[in-house]
């Protein structure tokens, strides 16, 4: 392990973007979600990702130089069409407009069209949050998860996001979460890592319960709480294909492909203003209360700290210095 600063890897990952075909504005944005992730210990949303981003910008399966195009199609609703780039700037682009109708309405949605993989969904409801209001987002992804009972793939991981702010400029509560037992990264680093995964996480090609990394990555992983997960994940599915025109789970191809057609995959978002409720930040208060009665428990995402210094693997990081060299 060697010890690597968050602002070092963010300038480094911006650096590997650009000299892969992104645009400088647009590199920044995604080397800061790279940078984010790390700094909460995500690592399936950082580094992880930052070699695919680059063979994929060279190979043109992101197009890292398009303005996105924002529209106001209802009153109450943005839509950014990604143009098959990055999610991260066209998120950027849309979040003002969306936050100032929320102001305006008490409610607003932000659709992202035709996007790249927006890996971790929670980087941008936090941003809905730090900007004051409620943020719930959701998205999907290449088909893993069959329904319960069967064995054909159906859907992605499907996470949905919420972020919650405190209304003095911080977050009160923040989950970003797949709609499965686990995130399909954790599976793939499993493999790549020669180790078996807990019981529970996937079932084989046949629909059989498996601990084999390779068996699961065949076969598809289990909804959380079996229909109850499965019901969520289709109303990500829903929302995250229909409100944005991105393509439904099925028609996704493998997300860290070098080559092949964009992703073009979408990211819905609601924004809720708490000064619409009645009573939100004195219920958000009591409710809080109630979770601190017993020592050790918090609202989810209460109290973490980013990280300023993380430990990167050895390997991790020579790929990463190589592909910014």
């Amino acid at each position: 392990m060697v010890q690597i600063s968050i602002s070092e890897i963010g300038e480094t990952s911006r650096i590997a973007l650009i000299k892969h075909g992104a645009s400088g504005w647009i590199a920044s944005y995604v080397a800061d979600a790279v940078a984010k992730a790390e700094s909460i210990g995500n690592r399936i949303c950082g580094l992880y990702y930052l070699e695919s981003y680059c063979q994929q910008l060279q190979s043109g399966r992101v197009n890292g130089k398009v303005e996105p195009i924002v529209t106001n199609p209802k009153a109450a609703s943005v839509y950014v069409d990604a143009g098959m780039g990055f999610a991260q700037p066209a998120f950027a682009r849309g979040l003002p407009a969306a936050v100032d109708l929320a102001r305006e309405l008490g409610v607003a949605t932000l659709a992202i069209g035709h996007a790249h993989t927006c890996t971790s969904l929670g980087y941008f409801t936090e941003q809905i949050a730090r900007a004051g209001m409620i943020g719930l987002g959701l998205t999907n992804a290449s088909p893993i998860v069959a329904p319960p009972g069967g064995k054909t793939r159906v859907i992605g991981t499907n996470p949905i996001a919420f972020s919650v702010p405190d209304g003095e400029g911080s977050i009160a509560m923040q989950f970003d979460q797949s709609t499965t037992t686990v995130a399909l990264g954790k599976i793939t680093m499993a493999k790549a890592a020669g180790e078996s995964i807990p019981q529970g996480w996937a079932v084989d090609k046949d629909g059989n319960p498996t601990t084999d990394p390779e068996a699961a990555l065949a076969g598809s992983l289990v909804s959380m709480g079996g229909y109850k997960g499965w019901g969520f994940g289709l109303m990500a599915e829903l929302l995250a294909a229909g409100m944005t025109g991105g393509v439904v789970s099925r028609e996704v191809k493998p997300l860290k492909a070098p080559e092949g057609a964009p992703h073009d995959l979408g990211q819905y978002y609601i924004l809720i203003d708490p000064a619409s409720g009645q009573a939100f930040y004195d219920r958000l208060a009591q409710v809080s209360e109630g979770v601190a009665l017993d020592q050790g428990a918090r609202m989810p995402g209460q109290g973490k700290q980013p990280a300023e210094i993380v430990d990167v693997p050895d390997q991790i990081w020579e790929l990463v210095t190589r592909l910014a060299s």
